[in-house]
């Protein structure tokens, strides 16, 4: 006879699991949390690593968003596309939460350890290059940092080698308001997204009528929002690391604070920022 099902509604909180999954087998708890390895005794270490774990985790489920995103425009299937981009915003506000807890370490705390990080650097995340070639700030040099992981190396090269997912913005503009995308600037494949005269032109368009062109301005604004919670995750990153190493170099090699600095200048969909004042 086939055993009954277990049926939380009727049978109650169930309080043996030997021959069921449980949460922890479903989550693979065991090997999760068996990953912190310290490379020192310092009290604050387990902090750095989780905090940087669990940002990994944050990022991976933005590129799930994002993948499925990129392929609900190419099917023109805007409104759960709007939902993951909506999604994407907020797991950029969790990631900025978070730098709350990196900051309750103090200098005097990180010099305890930094030197067991050896050349190990954020400089080196390869879901967070992803993440940006993915929304188009696209520089080819940055994939030499994963040239001893092939796969990573793989993604990363597989990326450029597309469109990004502003390009799909732009493909779907020009469609929208031309009929086609014949005068579509050619997309930017391996270069960071710089602005287009003519890609600016239309979105100004959409924003001067928006009644008329409302998904347009609704995948605008979405993008928008999405940019902005991005820039903060930038900016908290840079207050931290002044906060906490000053001036001096990262462990990857970078000049720390100033280069930071420098990514906050950076525009994802620059079009967008730019026909504010045009209008």
């Amino acid at each position: 006879m086939t055993p009954k099902a277990y049926d939380p509604a009727t049978d109650g909180a169930k309080m043996g699991f030997a021959d069921a999954m449980s949460y922890g087998d479903y989550l693979h708890l065991d090997g999760i949390l068996s990953q912190q390895h310290p490379q020192s005794d310092a009290h604050d270490e387990m902090l750095f690593i989780i905090q940087h774990q669990t940002s990994e985790l944050w990022m991976k489920l933005a590129l799930h968003e994002l993948s499925a995103a990129r392929e609900a425009l190419r099917a023109r299937d805007l409104s759960p596309m709007f939902k993951m981009l909506a999604r994407v915003s907020r797991i950029f506000e969790q990631l900025n939460s978070a730098w709350d807890v990196l900051r309750t370490m103090t200098p005097a705390d990180y010099t305890t350890f930094r030197e067991a990080l050896g050349p190990s650097s954020g400089f080196q995340s390869h879901q967070y290059r992803l993440i940006e070639y993915v929304l188009g700030n696209r520089n080819p040099n940055m994939v030499k940092p994963h040239a001893h992981v092939p796969e990573a190396k793989a993604v990363l090269e597989a990326e450029l080698a597309q469109p990004s997912f502003y390009d799909e913005v732009i493909r779907f503009l020009f469609e929208e308001l031309d009929g086609d995308a014949a005068k579509m600037p050619a997309p930017q494949l391996t270069q960071p997204h710089q602005a287009e005269a003519e890609v600016q032109a239309r979105w100004k368009i959409v924003y001067e009528d928006v009644d008329t062109h409302w998904r347009l301005y609704e995948l605008g604004e979405k993008l928008v929002d999405l940019e902005d919670y991005f820039r903060r995750w930038r900016f908290n990153h840079v207050t931290t690391v002044e906060r906490v190493i000053g001036f001096k170099r990262g462990t990857g090699g970078t000049s720390g604070v100033q280069y930071l600095r420098r990514m906050l200048d950076v525009e994802l969909f620059p079009e967008l920022w730019h026909l504010r004042g045009d209008l």
